[in-house]
């Protein structure tokens, strides 16, 4: 039996991506969902890419897109003017240009390619939404005015996290945003950027970013059954880097 996997923010973790895949036991049939942001952090972005579009050719793979990946394909397809290059390199940035320094421009194609072929939402069967950060209208991801927000918005979060989970799904004071969807799976905002810390579910949300880029680690989880599965930290897996601590 096939099993539904969504995965948290790598940003440049390789090695933690490789171990949950291996906790996790990934099989053939399994479908894994990637909730954006491969890149910037950890030294191995470029290999990161380069897994994932192979891992693509074994396997049902849903590749969502995150705020870094697009920052990354601006850099890739020299848009500079589309990116605060000082902002950006604060925030891992870095690590990915330093990266590429060693990549041939063969391989820089195949990868602006699999960049420009990220969703911004996946909706299944069973009314469960994928994205990366959130949306903001109150009528679902279809109606959303601006697509960047499915990757840079945490107003979504925010008020997940807010809401009093007592209240009445049928009061006209319940976000309206929040009944839409059975479920709704994201990254992007760091649930904790040092601790090893659970996937956290707060009315119907599920935050799946625990940490990878910073000090925390790699989350896989399985839809359905809600078991889940982490790396070791970050940091120690690569201890001579900063990643974005």
């Amino acid at each position: 039996m096939s099993r539904t996997l969504v995965i948290g923010d790598i940003h440049g973790g390789l090695k933690a991506l490789l171990q949950v895949l291996q906790k996790a036991e990934i099989k053939q049939n399994d479908i894994l969902i990637f909730l954006g942001d491969y890149v910037d952090g950890w030294s191995e972005s470029p290999a990161v890419l380069e897994y994932l579009i192979a891992l693509s050719e074994q396997q049902k793979c849903i590749f969502l897109r995150g705020n870094h990946d697009e920052l990354l394909l601006d850099w890739l397809e020299n848009r500079h003017e589309n990116i605060k290059e000082e902002l950006w390199f604060k925030h891992g940035g870095k690590a990915t240009v330093d990266a590429y320094k060693t990549v041939s421009s063969e391989t820089k194609q195949k990868h602006i390619a699999f960049l420009k072929s990220l969703r911004n939402y996946y909706l299944d069967a069973e009314n469960r939404l994928f994205v990366h950060a959130g949306f903001t209208n109150m009528n679902g991801i279809t109606q959303e005015f601006f697509p960047k927000l499915m990757y840079w918005d945490r107003t979504l979060w925010e008020v997940a996290l807010c809401l009093d989970e007592t209240m009445d799904k049928n009061s006209p004071l319940y976000p309206k945003r929040l009944k839409i969807y059975s479920e709704i799976f994201i990254g992007h905002t760091p649930i904790s950027k040092t601790e090893i810390v659970a996937p956290l579910c707060k009315n119907s949300v599920w935050n799946l970013d625990t940490g990878a880029a910073f000090s925390g680690v790699l989350t896989i989880m399985d839809c359905v059954s809600k078991m889940y599965w982490q790396s070791d930290k970050l940091r120690e897996l690569y201890p001579s880097e900063i990643g974005r601590n």
